[in-house]
């Protein structure tokens, strides 16, 4: 019995009317912004656009006004999508939103669903996710913030939040905090929705990090913020998933979040690798095209090497989550595997094109300050490789060899 790698003529067909939008509409709308268009106005137009072609949220149920894509054909649209900085806000796929929307959507109450899930859905307002903290850094169940509930109708909300990625652009919030600091380690944390601005929600600034930044770089939400947060009542219905339930909710939702970034990982290092080709083959140094050195070449097929890799992972992990098979290990390894991928493949570009590279003429230099970022965020490295390496050792102890843990279900 073969193992079949033919895509359904349906996602195949989803997934070229995606590429044909970010190469027709969302590359060239990238351009009209470099030439001063104003981004509200612009994304407002993209936007209608893309849902007069039905391309509106590729992962929400089509009763909630999404395309009701399943996780493999999602994963092939996001491949397409991150290969503009445009491509997810076109369809209103963009992180942190996607995660937040199907965390409400899988636990919010009715009432949060009417007020909060359906504006988001709709494209009319934007959330951001306060978890991380400096003092708890990768460990989430460091967290300090606290929540206190007074009397029947509000918790009280007091601490301070570090690096909320799209705050600035967030017309609510998420935000995780203590209820119950005596409950186990997992248990001790509550989600809270926070419609923003709130006088209790100070953005203190937006931190300066390497990424290169443009001046519309904070309004679409590429800006991380450090948050206090100081006598902040949010009303008990704004309680999301009920107390004790928020460390696993924010997993659940991180994990998508990862596979995300790996799948416009993938979009933004095929563009980079066409790029690329594209430079040596039409460059001579010496009387000869860039193209004809064999070292050159060897370059190339190190970054398709490493990109047929990255698809391989995502379609064997798509694979798992249609049949709701458990992908926690394959998520870790894609996770940090992706985010080396895209830093080399872009990283050669950059070699490939010279001093052009290394320029802001093209769009490779703020890839490459942005990128580094993947391989701390959503969980560094270093935490998901000891995560992956327990589990190897389990697998062993468990069945006397390791290939359960190292994608032995799929070989």
């Amino acid at each position: 019995m073969a193992i079949d790698f033919q895509i359904p003529a349906e996602a195949q067909a989803i997934r070229e009317k995606v590429r044909q939008w970010v190469h027709d509409e969302c590359i060239p709308a990238e351009q009209s912004l470099e030439q001063g268009r104003d981004f509200k106005e612009l994304l407002g137009e993209l936007r209608a656009k893309a849902r007069a072609q039905g391309l509106w949220l590729p992962f929400i149920p089509v009763e909630h006004g999404g395309m009701g894509l399943g996780p493999l054909a999602n994963a092939l649209v996001q491949m397409e999508l991150g290969a503009s900085h445009l491509g997810a806000l076109s369809m209103n796929s963009q992180g942190p939103d996607d995660a937040t929307m199907l965390t409400l959507l899988a636990h919010g109450t009715d009432y949060q669903k009417e007020k909060f899930l359906k504006p988001l859905l709709n494209g009319e307002k934007r959330v951001c996710y306060s978890m991380t903290e400096k003092a708890a850094g990768a460990d989430a169940t460091g967290m300090q913030t606290r929540a206190v509930k007074d009397g029947n109708s509000h918790y009280v909300l007091n601490g301070e939040k570090w690096f909320t990625s799209a705050a600035s652009a967030a017309d609510m919030a998420l935000v995780m905090a203590m209820t119950d600091p005596d409950a186990p380690r997992h248990q001790r944390y509550s989600t809270f929705i926070v419609e923003l601005p709130d006088p209790g929600y100070v953005i203190k600034r937006d931190i300066a990090t390497m990424a290169v930044e443009g001046p519309l770089s904070k309004v679409m939400g590429g800006g991380h913020s450090e948050i206090e947060i100081n006598e902040l009542r949010v009303p008990v219905e704004n309680l999301l998933g009920g107390e004790g339930n928020g460390f696993n909710m924010g997993q659940h939702r991180l994990a998508y979040g990862r596979l995300r970034h790996g799948m416009h990982n993938i979009a933004m290092a095929q563009r980079a690798l066409d790029m690329a080709t594209a430079r040596v083959t039409e460059r001579s140094t010496f009387g000869q095209l860039l193209s004809d050195r064999q070292g050159v070449q060897f370059m190339l097929a190190d970054c398709a090497s490493e990109l047929y890799m990255a698809r391989l992972m995502l379609l064997h992990i798509a694979y798992k989550a249609e049949r709701g098979m458990d992908l926690r290990q394959e998520n870790s390894i894609a996770k940090v595997f992706l985010a080396h991928m895209v830093h080399k493949v872009v990283d050669t570009a950059i070699q490939l094109h010279g001093a052009l590279g290394y320029s802001q003429d093209t769009p490779l230099a703020a890839w490459y300050t942005h990128i580094r970022s993947q391989r701390l965020v959503d969980g560094p490295d270093e935490v998901h490789r000891w995560t992956v390496g327990r589990n190897v050792i389990k697998a062993f102890k468990k069945h006397g060899t390791t290939a359960s843990a190292a994608g032995g279900d799929l070989i």
